[in-house]
């Protein structure tokens, strides 16, 4: 039990407002509200939005298969079907179209990437696409397949993809899925489930490994994970000022967690959910210390964490450089101000029914996104 014991103390804080590893969260007002958006469109079951770089529109994606760009207005009527993969798009459950991530360069080259599920086999798939920016979209055909990843369960596909300050692209995969992680995948780092993965998509064929990937050169370890110990990394972000990388980790039985991702970290799944064990009997890789969520919450106020973002936008002051973040299953969206060493405090802000993400576009302005079909942003109330 040593490495367990170790795992606790080497965690990067103790949890504030947690006693003995509990979950609790200080509700107090903010004066904030959330408005929606673009009250005059509405999406079918939207899970991620994004800004279109080089432009004054904004990037959503549908779990189906469709991507739709529009403009950032308040008062936008229609919007334009940037493109269409829904034929090939395995879309049931957590299953779909699921991320969207512009390449540094897309003004230039017009790439960007997407996370999808596709059956016959079932399986996650990484895929490039070409933006035209003459027609304003992309053909299904320009296709261009950089990973495919077979998955045993219909649930914990993960999804979230971003690229870093480091211009690598940054991919997040679930355990396999099933219940209690039953083909013990999230330890074994010679498969790339319950992993962040780190790519370089600039080299290789059809990407390239960075050599200061923590596990480069490792022998029997799949180099591209960048961390792993993760049940279904759903969402994760990179504070845009300060290139700290964020997730939200979406629990089993009792726990929600969020993370500070750290190249070569360990994040405890199956051992841990959480703080509190879970299977003591699971391996770890040899001398592995286990790193402590920042923050959790227990299923007395939500089910499935979504992970969000560090606001660095301006229409909510009072919410600048503290992480927003939310749950699935209750709705609650809460503003956690962290220090760098502990959390200082965690408020609840706002409630939307079916959240499935958040998003930034290109001002850093934040968004809600409900799976019922709209958008919100956050606005401070008089």
């Amino acid at each position: 039990m040593s490495w367990y014991i170790s795992a606790i103390l080497a965690g990067p804080l103790q949890l504030a407002g947690c006693g003995g590893g509990g979950s609790h969260t200080v509700d107090t007002p903010t004066g904030v509200t959330t408005v929606n958006a673009f009250p005059k469109v509405s999406f079918v079951a939207p899970v991620f939005l994004a800004g279109l770089p080089g432009t004054t529109q904004a990037a959503v994606v549908e779990q189906g298969g469709k991507i739709h760009r529009f403009d950032v207005d308040a008062q936008v009527m229609s919007t334009v079907v940037m493109l269409d993969i829904s034929n090939q798009v395995l879309f049931s459950g957590e299953q779909g179209l699921l991320g969207l991530a512009f390449h540094p360069d897309f003004t230039n080259n017009g790439f960007f990437y997407v996370h999808y599920s596709a059956s016959n086999p079932r399986r996650s798939v990484l895929s490039r696409f070409t933006y035209n920016s003459q027609t304003g979209l992309a053909s299904a055909g320009s296709e261009f397949i950089l990973l495919e990843v077979s998955q045993p369960f219909a649930n914990h596909n993960g999804g979230a993809l971003a690229f870093g300050p480091d211009d690598r692209l940054y991919l997040a995969f679930g355990d396999g899925g099933g219940s209690g992680d039953p083909d013990d995948n999230a330890q074994d780092r010679g498969n790339l489930y319950g992993t962040i993965l780190r790519i370089n998509v600039d080299a290789g064929s059809p990407y390239d490994i960075p050599p200061d990937n923590p596990f480069f050169g490792e022998a029997g370890v799949r180099e591209e994970i960048w961390a792993y110990g993760l049940r279904n990394p759903f969402r994760f972000s990179f504070d845009r000022l300060t290139g700290t990388l964020w997730a939200g980790d979406v629990g089993q039985n009792a726990l929600e967690e969020i993370d500070i991702i750290q190249a070569g970290g360990n994040y405890g799944w199956r051992v841990l959910e959480g703080t509190q064990p879970f299977d003591s009997s699971q391996n770890t890789p040899p001398n592995a210390t286990l790193i402590a969520p920042v923050f959790e919450y227990d299923h007395s106020l939500g089910s499935a964490v979504i992970g969000g973002y560090v606001y660095r936008g301006a229409a909510s002051p009072i919410l600048w450089g503290t992480y927003i973040y939310g749950d699935f299953g209750s709705g609650r969206i809460w503003s956690l101000e962290y220090n760098g060493v502990r959390v200082v405090s965690n408020r609840e802000i706002a409630n939307v029914v079916s959240l499935t993400s958040f998003g930034e576009d290109n001002s850093g302005e934040l968004y809600a996104v409900s799976g019922n079909g709209d958008i919100f942003r956050f606005s401070e109330s008089d």
